[in-house]
């Protein structure tokens, strides 16, 4: 892994647009099968909004889980597809993925780096609907040792600080699980140990830590596949336009090295540049809260504006209207900085947690805080709480943490300092540090926990499906995700509307290949990723339903581009 920087040349077969899972899944298999491939990407970095994901990978009836023992049937996998994406159903792209998603696994762990695990359960999000399953369905990447991309590795997008520890360890689930027992398991102790042992002796050489996990890996994986098959990754070279000559798609025009070339692309081009969600003037368009005005954040890299979209649309492609939802939706609290403030996304760690409420500006619940992060805003927005709070007690800071307060041994003493976390000795002191209705807030906390002792929560059903007593405690009888909050103090953190991507974008055939306005396709244009339109059309039945289309529809793209079937 020591290429030296590739130097642009002036035509290649596939010209790849964007460095995430989605456009190196194409790029590997088109030059697989035989093609000349480049990767322009926009950022210094490559691997996109990947590298810095949880790397979950949903794919149905996958060849991991079938090796270990469980079973899946597509027809299921479909009928829940259908049931969360109702009237929107692409039945063409949905099948595309299920037919080609265990192909894809199958491809890629035979010809590349990329190696899978599957989660033997795992919970689809919405386990009581027709087609669900409890476990099998969503890989992660094997843990991968940064080291084997050598220089490169300085230029793979590194994950976001906020959740790393120990300057820069990053965490799988299984870690945390460890982590947040150390305290309480020998085992756990020990594990953790060794984990930081290997962090330490990484950090005699370099800037961060090397053990690769969640989307670092995905990315890791996939990077080194690039390397190997000499496919040139072109950094700071953004996507300038898009050309078309008598209806083919055939070239681009890109920005590189200060000036402006013109590559043709003899098979085409494929666009995975990440979406649109760090473009404001979008967002305002698709988002009903941000044309109204209230805030908005994305965890998505500051690189992902939609310009693949803008240029594709020049060239007569459509972009897909009227999603469920514009994007994938996550609650996020303000971290203060000296830069201003950072974005930190309350996924699955916190909300499920017992002794774990979210109140509006009113100082009531609104919501089931065990769902998932995409539903729990859609309960946000719909409630018309544009912001929020979690609130907590000190027993569940101190076990679980919330939000980038982590918990016991962790010092949470400059949270308090900055505002970010606040405090109070009773229900009516917080409520007042909140600014919300002081009678409001106690007595939904004392209704709460009258619920709470009972193990049931009347009021939204916490803690009621697979998948959310999955996020809770296990060890908290009787349901994981309910216990009284009755350990003073008690303490807040402001949430908002945010997200890990948009869903909107290019309308696309079970090919990858862009369509025309007129419902054609384009010819020689082709886009996987948030590029193209979710195929759950604004919908998250479960982890991992952005990456498992990515690759499958980087592996169907490749092969598309080269003449041949996946």
């Amino acid at each position: 892994m020591t290429r030296n920087d590739p130097v642009l040349k002036d035509a290649y077969d596939l010209i790849v647009v964007g460095s995430g899972a989605a456009g190196m899944a194409a790029a590997i298999a088109a030059r697989l099968a035989g093609l000349e491939v480049a990767i322009i990407e926009k950022s210094a970095h490559f691997g996109g909004s990947t590298a810095v994901s949880g790397g979950a990978i949903w794919i149905p009836d996958n060849p991991k889980m079938r090796a270990g023992g469980m079973s899946d049937d597509r027809q299921e996998a479909f009928r829940y597809i259908e049931a969360e994406t109702g009237n929107r159903l692409n039945a063409d792209v949905v099948h595309a993925f299920l037919d080609n998603g265990p192909r894809m696994v199958d491809f890629f762990e035979k010809h590349t780096a990329l190696q899978f695990d599957y989660r033997a359960y795992s919970p689809d999000y919405h386990p009581d609907t027709p087609g669900a399953a409890l476990g099998g369905r969503v890989l992660d990447a094997k843990d991968y040792d940064g080291r084997r991309l050598g220089r490169w590795f300085s230029k793979l997008r590194p994950p976001i600080a906020d959740f790393t520890i120990f300057g820069g360890l990053l965490l799988n689930r299984f870690d945390i699980g460890h982590f947040m027992k150390m305290t309480r398991s020998l085992p756990s102790a020990m594990y953790a140990a060794r984990v930081m042992a290997r962090h330490l002796r990484d950090r005699l050489t370099h800037p961060r830590g090397t053990r690769l996990v969640l989307g670092q890996a995905v990315a890791g994986r996939l990077a080194e596949s690039v390397l190997a098959l000499d496919i040139p990754i072109f950094l700071e070279t953004p996507l300038a336009g898009i050309r078309r000559t008598d209806g083919r798609v055939d070239g681009v025009d890109v920005t590189h090295g200060g000036a402006t070339r013109s590559l043709t692309a003899r098979r085409g081009v494929v666009l995975a540049a990440g979406g649109f969600p760090q473009n404001a003037a979008r967002r305002k368009e698709v988002m009903p809260h941000v044309a109204a005005g209230a805030p908005h954040y994305s965890m998505s890299p500051a690189d992902s504006t939609g310009d693949t979209l803008d240029l594709a649309t020049r060239v007569g492609a459509a972009i897909t209207e009227g999603n469920s939802n514009a994007a994938f939706w996550t609650p996020v609290s303000l971290l203060p900085g000296k830069d201003g403030p950072r974005p930190f996304p309350h996924l699955f760690l916190d909300r499920a947690k017992p002794g774990v409420i979210a109140v509006g500006p009113n100082g009531k619940r609104f919501a089931n805080e065990a769902t998932s992060y995409h539903d729990f805003v859609q309960a946000m927005l719909s409630s018309g709480n544009t912001w929020a709070w979690l609130v907590c007690d000190h027993q569940a800071l101190r076990r679980y943490g919330m939000g980038a307060v982590r918990p016991f041994p962790a010092p949470f003493g400059h949270h308090l300092r900055s505002g970010y976390l606040k405090r109070g000795r009773t229900a009516a002191e917080l409520a007042r540090a909140m600014n919300v209705p002081e009678a409001a807030l106690a007595q939904t906390i004392a209704g709460f926990n009258t619920d709470a002792a009972e193990g049931t929560d009347r009021a939204f059903g916490k803690g009621s499906t697979a998948y959310q007593t999955y996020l809770g405690d296990a060890e908290n009888a009787p349901n994981p995700c309910l216990r009284p909050l009755d350990q003073a103090p008690l303490y807040a953190i402001e949430i908002f509307p945010g997200d890990i991507g948009t869903s909107i974008g290019l309308s696309a055939n079970g090919r990858g290949e862009v369509l025309a306005t007129d419902g054609t396709p384009i010819p020689g244009l082709y886009t996987c990723g948030n590029d193209m339109n979710s195929i759950m059309a604004g919908s998250y039945p479960g982890a991992g339903i952005t990456l498992g289309p990515a690759l499958t529809f980087g592996y169907i793209v490749g092969h598309t581009a080269a003449g041949l079937e996946p």
